[in-house]
């Protein structure tokens, strides 16, 4: 497991208003540090539900092509292949 980050951000203008909004008795957080790592959380799932949609594409049409296509590798042709990418 990777060490704690301490990050420091400055916001101000509308950005402050809008976390401002969104913590303490108004918001649905309890301080900005919660907020900021909900964001993150959410953005890190964000990400991860986008590469795992492109997998599913790629294998989708894969998967449509006719079996003629295809071609057998074994593991070395393999990681030959992914070292030139």
């Amino acid at each position: 497991m990777s060490k704690p980050m301490t990050l420091n951000v400055r916001v101000s203008g509308a950005l402050s208003e809008f976390v401002a909004a969104n913590v303490g008795d108004v918001g649905a957080y309890d301080n900005v540090s919660e907020y900021v790592r909900d964001l993150i959380r959410r953005d890190k799932e964000r990400v991860e539900a986008d590469r795992f949609d492109r997998l599913k594409a790629e294998l989708t049409h894969a998967f449509a092509a006719p079996d003629i296509t295809y071609q057998p590798l074994d593991a070395d042709a393999v990681i030959a292949r992914n070292l030139r990418v």
